[in-house]
């Protein structure tokens, strides 16, 4: 396993200040923003699908620091219902997968995107429940008129190009759990995997090294950023776990996104590390920092340094006592 980060969080740097950045830490790999909600201030996707030269000197100045780029990433929801703003995530999407593929990335990440309740919305709207009937209606509607047609396409598409996509599994849209993943998968085709992250499965109560072996076990897991949670006993005795809060209400919030070691301790990581080694996942273990009681630095060197200490970077030993 090698040890990433998504660049993201340097977004206010230039372009090879935040490669020198990242090298300081003792990262091996980047995992860069495209486009949609993460934006693409690393990355002038344009002029990187259309000039030759510019991609060399891209990949140089990645390379020279002895990093690598373990994905791209276009969070964007492509399903909306407002057409225009579908367009927008829909073309950012595609782009991101035609560059990946010219700078040989084996993977891009995205959302699975959310529709409306129909083809008169303005809004997404997401599903939690089975009743009134009229959801169960409204999410039947949105995953056979909507999601499996788009993303069969798009799988299609990223499986001519030689790229997986691994959506993210986030509340808020239709593929938020493994069980909502494998559907999409299923009904799509095998270049539909995970990303897993565990901080928005612990506040929905799972398992996240159970979610490992689950996707694992079927090839469906592709990637794993590696991001906490912490969950607020008192609040959710309180309010449970959906929780429209903003992230910076810490005291009443339900859950709040933290730093790798400050949401869980060392033996839930370590079997999540575990779990990735037995479902042969040995690729980038992603940092993703978005913990609003820590600065930049302080969040991903203390992420840095407790992952340090757990992940397994070398092959494991031969079963000799067998």
């Amino acid at each position: 396993m090698k040890l990433g980060v998504f660049t993201v969080l340097f977004q206010d740097l230039m372009f090879e200040d935040m490669l020198d950045r990242v090298k300081a830490y003792g990262i091996d790999a980047i995992e860069i923003g495209t486009g949609g909600y993460p934006g693409d201030s690393h990355c002038p996707v344009d002029l990187l699908l259309s000039d030759e030269q510019s991609r060399k000197k891209y990949m140089s100045a990645i390379q020279q620091r002895g990093l690598t780029i373990s994905a791209l990433s276009c969070h964007g929801n492509p399903l909306h219902p407002n057409k225009q703003t579908a367009q927008g995530y829909h073309d950012s999407w595609r782009k991101t997968v035609m560059l990946a593929s010219k700078l040989e990335v084996e993977t891009v990440i995205g959302f699975s995107g959310c529709p409306g309740d129909s083809p008169l919305s303005k809004s997404p709207n997401w599903v939690t429940c089975a009743w009134p009937p009229d959801y169960l209606e409204t999410l039947d509607w949105q995953w056979q008129e909507v999601a499996i047609p788009y993303w069969k396409e798009e799988e299609e598409f990223a499986r001519s190009l030689g790229v997986k996509i691994a959506l993210e599994m986030h509340p808020g849209f239709l593929v938020y759990n493994p069980e909502t993943c494998l559907k999409l998968r299923e009904q799509t085709g095998p270049n539909i995997g995970a990303n897993l992250d565990p901080s928005h499965l612990f506040w929905q109560g799972i398992d996240a090294a159970e979610a490992v072996r689950i996707l694992g076990q079927k090839e469906a897991l592709f990637y794993f950023h590696a991001k906490d949670t912490s969950i607020s006993k008192r609040n959710v005795a309180q309010n449970g776990v959906l929780d429209p809060k903003s992230y910076t209400d810490w005291l009443n919030r339900s859950w709040t996104f933290r730093s790798v070691g400050w949401g869980h301790d060392t033996p839930v990581w370590k079997e999540i590390i575990s779990s990735l080694r037995m479902v042969g996942y040995d690729k980038v273990i992603s940092i993703e920092h978005e913990d609003g009681l820590a600065s930049t630095h302080e969040g991903l060197s203390k992420s840095v340094g407790f992952l340090k200490e757990i992940i397994l970077t070398e092959d494991p030993t031969d079963a000799w006592w067998v």
